[in-house]
């Protein structure tokens, strides 16, 4: 089988290309991001923004898309008229956080045609490029709508936030509701559907609800921390206005509305799912060997997300909670 994939040295894409391992495999990348991994396949230099003429001709049984996302991106890639597509998109396709089944409304966003990368037009453009690729390539595309996306090599350092802050020890400040819940994928789960899967069409694409209280428990556990975590809740984190997901990543208010996401299409599908401890433990070990090394995969990501609360903010915050008595866990 002749496959593409679009990166290919950096998180998604490099654990596509180790379970594409086989098979005849193309990576098409800037040459920025770990230029010297994958030595023994065919590496394409470009850029899919503006230099992609490299590709043009080339055809391919296969294409794996885990960063495309703008409309110009998957035109391209669609235009080598490959048998099967497979795309990763996100759950923040969806208009409703509410309502989050694969068959639910997904945003519709103005000048789609025009529109760039940014955190605001992130789930309207990558619902642009769902369609855009249906209308090309119809029936033979699989839209992976993911979750978050944790394991080793991770380049967005909210996880890697949270394990160093948990593994610092000392009172650590706990968003939320021990009981409420969490889903991530396994970046090496999600690759595995990615490449033996044979489901078209939209599918979500992440973990089972984890409590709160658990995954921090995980991470204390993995790091041999001595953390007290103190439970501060949503109004609390609110009234300071604590950015959710980026000041206390895997948080939201309970207000939002958020319901777990649907899975079973995937786990019909043929996703098999590690237990989070292993997520967790590996991702933990990771980060003492290989973060250093690969800082060039941080440094050329398309979109930046801020990761984690200053410790003055934790410390004020922290000090409202314990005059409220929260509970502790």
């Amino acid at each position: 089988m002749k496959a593409l994939v679009m990166g290919g040295t950096a998180f998604v894409g490099r654990a596509v290309v180790e379970r594409l391992r086989g098979n005849e495999i193309t990576l098409f990348h800037r040459g920025r991001s770990m230029p010297g991994l994958f030595p023994d396949f065919e590496h394409v230099i470009g850029d899919r923004d503006d230099d992609v003429d490299a590709l043009k001709g080339r055809t391919f049984d296969v294409v794996h898309d885990p960063g495309a996302f703008e409309l110009r991106h998957v035109r391209f890639v669609a235009a080598l008229d490959p048998k099967r597509y497979v795309f990763v998109s996100t759950i923040s396709v969806y208009a409703d956080h509410a309502d989050m089944d694969e068959s639910a409304p997904t945003h519709s966003l103005e000048n789609a045609e025009n529109a760039r990368l940014s955190l605001e037009t992130y789930g309207g453009l990558k619902a642009a490029c769902e369609r855009a690729l249906d209308a090309m390539l119809p029936k033979r595309v699989l839209h992976v709508r993911a979750g978050l996306i944790e394991g080793p090599h991770d380049y967005d350092p909210r996880f890697a936030w949270w394990l160093r802050r948990v593994a610092k020890g000392g009172e650590v400040l706990a968003p939320g509701d021990p009981n409420a819940t969490t889903q991530f994928v396994d970046v090496r789960d999600l690759a595995d559907f990615m490449v033996t899967t044979s489901a078209i069409g939209p599918v979500n694409v992440t973990g089972k609800p984890v409590r709160m209280g658990d995954l921090f428990d995980a991470m204390k556990n993995a790091t041999g921390s001595n953390a007290r975590f103190t439970w501060v809740p949503d109004e609390v984190l609110v009234r300071h206005e604590v950015g959710p997901y980026s000041e206390m990543p895997f948080w939201l208010p309970a207000s939002l509305g958020a319901k777990p996401v649907p899975i079973d299409r995937a786990i019909d599908a043929g996703l098999k799912l590690r237990p989070f401890e292993e997520t967790v433990r590996d991702t933990w070990a990771w980060l003492q060997s290989d973060w250093a090394s690969e800082a060039s995969v941080r440094e050329n990501r398309r979109m930046r997300i801020p990761a984690g609360i200053s410790e003055d903010r934790e410390r004020l915050i922290l000090e409202e909670a314990r005059a409220s008595h929260p509970a502790k866990g």
